[in-house]
Parts: structure tokens; C-alpha cells; sequence
């Protein structure tokens, strides 16, 4: 899956529109939850700092993940320990499209509802 089709799908779902907040890297976009916290970041790494056998760049998308499923979601190919992020509680996930649509599409609406502040003060 495309980065474009998950900004699409995001600004529907959510209404989220990419923020492009660094002028050294103007392709790598942070997604907010209504209550302005981080729940994706888009950025193209160099495949070797992810620890990829590939040569050059690829996309990634950072997002936040509940602690407890982090190790066992990066045991996956396509999933990796966020780049760039803490590595408790982000992933990588690469837009290869070695993980499929539903499952990043599903990533997106778990964390976008782990981080509403509302429901984390209920649970």
C-alpha cells in the first residue's frame, strides 16, 4: 500500500491530513489524532539502516502499537522496530507492499483508537 492511499483513507476515516513539520526532509509527514498526538510517521530510509538487505531507499510508516504486542508484531516480515522512534512502543511498517492493505489499514484504526484520550481514560 501507498502512502497517497493511506492519507486518502485517513482523511476519510478521520479527516487527518498529513503535516509536512521538517524543511531538511519535505516527503517525511506526521499523522495527529484530533488531540494532536502523534500516530504515524511517514519517512524513505536507506535500506540498511532498518536492517534490510535492500540497496537504497524504502518507505516506511512509523506507528504507535501498544508495548505488549511489539515484540511479537516485529517477528514479521514487513514489520519492524520504529525507525527513528522509541522502539517500546512504535513500529515500522514497510510500504512495500509486503504487508497487505487490510492489515496496515487495521494498524491505522487500532492505534487511532488507542490514543484517543478519552478511551484510555475509561480503560
Amino acid at each position: 500500500m501507498k502512502k497517497e492511499a493511506i492519507y486518502k483513507y485517513v482523511k476519510e476515516q478521520y479527516g487527518t491530513e498529513p503535516e509536512y513539520l521538517w524543511k531538511r526532509d519535505p516527503n517525511s509527514a506526521v499523522l495527529r489524532h484530533r488531540n494532536r498526538k502523534w500516530y504515524a510517521v511517514f519517512m524513505c530510509v536507506e535500506g540498511k539502516y532498518l536492517g534490510l538487505p535492500e540497496k537504497g531507499k524504502v518507505d516506511i510508516m512509523n506507528v504507535k502499537c501498544d508495548p505488549e504486542m511489539v515484540s511479537l508484531l516485529t517477528q514479521t516480515y514487513g514489520l519492524l522496530p520504529g525507525y527513528h522512534m522509541n522502539k517500546k512502543h512504535w513500529i515500522g511498517v514497510l510500504l512495500d507492499d509486503s504487508v497487505g492493505e487490510a492489515r496496515i489499514l487495521d494498524f491505522l484504526d487500532m492505534i487511532y483508537d488507542l490514543i484517543d484520550s478519552e478511551k484510555m481514560k475509561k480503560r
